[in-house]
């Protein structure tokens, strides 16, 4: 599967897809462009980031870089690099959860239409739990799902307990990533660990097929607790370094400062809930610190134990 693939399914869902010299893009939000495919990192001039701001008619746009990008805040993909993936691999805690879970439930391949019927009341179970506005409909989440049906490289997959799907994935390979994309869970059976199931037996399978290199489950958020990515963390996946840059269009930026920012913030603290608010307030605070040099930002809480050691990042660059 290639990016031309992915950039299908979304236009499917009904999304835009702007294509430029460096990368995809697509309208993540209303008048917000994400670079895609995610695990590549990309160095756009200005001149390409007006050309994908005007063609999708935006006002900000995301993407990844490298570290030693003049500009963008500190920031990781987490992801597993291969050749193999086992239980020495997991932290002592979720080795024993991974286990437990695997003698209750068992992991699969589901169809997609499957995932697109059952999976919404886990979808939003999940949402529900983690204290979020639910950011799609039930006819926007079938759509998602069916419009992967028939496009190579996508896959759904579900952790069933007595034959009811508990935990599932919607899945996808990208030239030689194999991506997590969305999961989700009931809340009754989190006790089980299906999750933990769930995401060990997909790293151990996707990495063990032959040209893939690593295994992506997300892009630091904007919005979302630092126990989600510590979930992850536990399970094998390290954080690959990198910077996360937010561009505004040049009529729009002057009005993003830190007046902007702590009204988002103020009005975000009254309605935690809304997702809109969320994602805003992140998007200004990771242009706003992705302006700062890197050795005054803050550290995302996984880069932490990296910074301590000192080491070369992935070979990009050194703090």
């Amino acid at each position: 599967m290639n990016a031309d693939v992915f950039a299908e399914w979304l236009c499917r869902q009904g999304h835009q897809v702007v294509r430029t010299a460096s990368s995809y893009w697509f309208d993540a939000a209303p008048r917000v462009l994400q670079a895609f495919p995610y695990h590549w990192l990309i160095e756009p001039g200005e001149d390409e980031l007006r050309e994908a701001l005007a063609h999708g008619g935006a006002i900000a746009l995301r993407y990844s870089a490298p570290l030693d990008h003049p500009a963008g805040k500190l920031s990781y993909h987490t992801v597993f690099k291969g050749p193999t993936y086992d239980m020495h691999r997991l932290s002592k805690g979720a080795r024993a959860d991974v286990r437990a879970a695997l003698r209750q439930c068992s992991v699969a391949p589901i169809a997609l239409s499957r995932l697109a019927a059952e999976g919404w009341a886990l979808e939003a179970d999940t949402i529900e739990r983690q204290g979020r506005e639910a950011s799609m409909t039930q006819a926007s989440w079938q759509k998602r799902c069916l419009a992967a049906e028939g496009l190579p490289g996508f896959e759904a997959w579900g952790a069933l307990v007595n034959g009811r799907l508990a935990a599932s994935a919607l899945t996808c390979a990208i030239d030689d990533c194999c991506y997590i994309l969305h999961q989700q869970s009931r809340q009754e059976y989190l006790r089980l660990h299906v999750n933990h199931a769930l995401a060990y037996t997909l790293t151990q399978t996707f990495i063990s097929r032959p040209g893939v290199r690593a295994v992506h489950y997300g892009v630091h958020s904007l919005d979302a607790p630092a126990s989600v990515d510590a979930f992850k963390s536990h399970l094998g996946y390290t954080a690959q370094p990198l910077r996360q840059r937010v561009a505004f269009c040049p009529w729009f930026a002057p009005l993003v400062g830190q007046a902007s920012f702590d009204l988002v913030h103020r009005l975000y603290r009254l309605w935690p809930k809304s997702q809109w608010l969320a994602k805003a307030e992140g998007m200004i605070r990771f242009y706003l610190e992705g302006r700062r040099p890197l050795g005054e930002q803050n550290v995302p809480a996984l880069l932490a134990p990296i910074l301590q050691r000192g080491g070369d990042w992935d070979g990009q660059a050194k703090f």
